[in-house]
């Protein structure tokens, strides 16, 4: 069983290596925004109830990949992949987004949650970085796992974006502040936690500047600080964006007279 598993599930080194924008990824981007749409136009007319059912449908996908894959490492790559523990903020998003459905506390976090996952997520489905240094070919089990979960968690975001944002208010916008500082505490945990000899993780980019633009050294003292404002600054223009559209709707509905 193992050995079947392993074969299944192991890098395909032989042909073509991914690579960011061939053919391969520019065929997932296509399916997972197409289908994010299409899914979004066909929950228009839909309930309230249903549009909350597909909703934990999508992200209990996203979930139980995400679980999946950590029992599946050891066939895949010999080892537990420490990197994908939920650090990450693709990863620490899918699991608050999950728990978000179903706790009481977190439900209050539930649009801020979102946010943050579709932002990150749809970045990572754009550039996804870690597989372009892997060489290895794009329909390895690594690469279309990885491309799956983040085109899944990034249908979610935008789901709860555009049927569950109805709330939003800028008097709440301190609710993404926590979620944000939260997450940028938590990975400096992780990082904290794992980094130790020739071990290193960089998790939400708070030890080290993934585009060197910072020495090593300073890095540690800004980007901890740097990132998380570059996040909260996107996300004011996303809720921007959604108050204009909510904005253009209510001027749309008709007057009972």
């Amino acid at each position: 069983m193992y050995d079947f598993l392993h074969k299944a599930l192991a890098d395909k080194t032989e042909g073509v290596d991914f690579k960011c924008f061939d053919l391969t990824h520019c065929l997932f981007i296509a399916f997972f925004v197409s289908a994010a749409i299409l899914l979004c136009l066909y929950l228009k007319n839909k309930s309230e109830e249903q549009r909350k059912k597909t909703a934990n449908t999508v992200v209990s996908i996203a979930f139980f990949s995400y679980v999946a894959e950590l029992f599946l490492m050891p066939f895949a790559y010999e080892q537990i992949n420490i990197d994908k523990l939920p650090f990450h903020i693709c990863t620490a998003m899918c699991v608050m987004c999950f728990c978000s459905r179903y706790n009481r506390f977190l439900s209050k976090f539930r649009l801020q949650f979102a946010m943050l996952g579709f932002l990150s997520n749809l970045t990572y489905l754009i550039y996804p970085a870690g597989m372009m240094w892997l060489n290895i070919h794009p329909m390895s089990y690594r690469v279309v796992q990885t491309l799956i979960f983040h085109g899944v968690m990034m249908m979610y975001g935008l789901l709860v974006l555009v049927y569950e944002s109805e709330d939003f208010a800028w008097s709440r916008i301190y609710k993404d502040l926590i979620v944000i500082v939260s997450m940028t505490l938590w990975a400096r945990f992780g990082n904290l936690l794992y980094n130790h000899g020739e071990q290193f993780y960089n998790w939400f980019f708070v030890v080290e500047d993934p585009f060197g633009a910072f020495p090593k050294e300073q890095a540690p003292y800004i980007m901890p600080f740097l990132n998380p404002a570059i996040f909260f600054a996107v996300e004011l223009i996303a809720y921007w964006i959604i108050a204009k559209v909510f904005a253009a709707r209510k001027r749309k509905q008709p007057v009972n007279v």
